[in-house]
């Protein structure tokens, strides 16, 4: 089984700039840890809900595409639905901003049930250092590619993280495709 699908150009420069002029006028929420409350030792960056954000929906369309295109062609899972809404996540420099390794099934009923999880590069690489998208799906560390419009698909249950930006904001979006709980 492939441990991560790259789609380079799956979105265009202008899409993705257009996505961010966008979200620069919504509001944002903190990202939290079920569990944790100000706790950025683990998480630290701000969160957009797509589906709280008005002219947004032909972004779904494209994501279902390249989810069940890439789910055909490379990993063959029991994929049902889209329960979550996509997220773009922001990662600050100023802040400190990153996500430390971790998988993105858990005990919550929809994240029981993730099985790819999705994640749509909307930052030009040059805007920002560090904030690299990391998968381990083994002994081998993985590094995603960074160029803007590039998604990246993987197992939901792949270890993975968010190093510190160092310099600049990283932005990106991130949507799972859900189904039966794996045996």
């Amino acid at each position: 089984m492939l441990a991560l699908h790259s789609i380079p150009n799956a979105f265009t420069k202008g899409e993705c700039e257009v996505i961010l002029k966008t979200l620069f006028e919504a509001p944002t929420d903190e990202a939290r840890l079920v569990g944790r409350k100000k706790d950025h030792s683990h998480r630290n960056s701000e969160l957009v809900w797509i589906d709280e954000v008005a002219g947004m929906e032909w972004i779904m369309e494209r994501l279902i595409n390249l989810v069940r295109q890439a789910n055909k062609d490379e990993f063959e899972f029991d994929l049902r639905e889209f329960a979550e809404s996509p997220q773009v996540a922001i990662y600050k420099a100023s802040v400190g901003g990153h996500f430390s390794w971790h998988s993105d099934i858990g005990s919550s009923p929809t994240a029981g049930r993730r099985k790819l999880t999705l994640v749509l590069q909307l930052s030009n690489p040059e805007t920002y250092e560090g904030g690299n998208l990391e998968i381990m799906p083994g002994a081998k560390i993985l590094i995603a590619e960074r160029a803007q419009g590039c998604v990246s698909i993987f197992p939901s249950f792949t270890l993975h993280q968010v190093t510190a930006v160092t310099s600049g904001t990283r932005y990106s979006m991130t949507v799972w495709a859900h189904g039966p709980p794996f045996r």
